[in-house]
């Protein structure tokens, strides 16, 4: 019952965060998406309603990202490296600028790893 009502209030927030930014082709949307165990990062173009690029810890377990100098270990530290990841991704792709969508989710631990690490690997919001 708690679970339920949780993620219907993190919807509400989403919902209100999307019906301000949209993506597009030339400054697509870096959407999060956080469960328990993983972290996912989409780069979505709202104009087509197509995802161009996405990343996730599963990916980054296979990829070659650089560690992290940080004392910062676990999750965070993942999700410090999928962001670094979707910012290498996206600049192959010649995308350089992005709008932030943090998913409903506050802006800390987790998603603000996310966001720094997609800063340190060259995007730009």
């Amino acid at each position: 019952m708690v679970k339920i009502l949780k993620q219907k209030i993190r919807n509400r927030r989403h919902a209100r965060v999307r019906a301000k930014i949209s993506g597009t082709e030339a400054r697509p949307r870096l959407c999060v998406f956080r469960s328990n165990k993983h972290i996912y990062a989409n780069l979505i173009n709202d104009e087509k309603n197509c995802i161009i690029l996405t990343a996730s810890d599963k990916d980054a377990k296979k990829s070659k990202v650089e560690k992290t100098e940080n004392k910062i270990t676990g999750k965070i530290a993942s999700a410090y490296k999928i962001g670094e990841l979707i910012a290498q991704k996206a600049l192959k792709n010649k995308i350089e600028k992005v709008v932030f969508d943090r998913g409903g989710y506050k802006y800390h631990g987790r998603v603000k790893a996310l966001a720094e690490g997609a800063r340190k690997g060259g995007l730009k919001f």
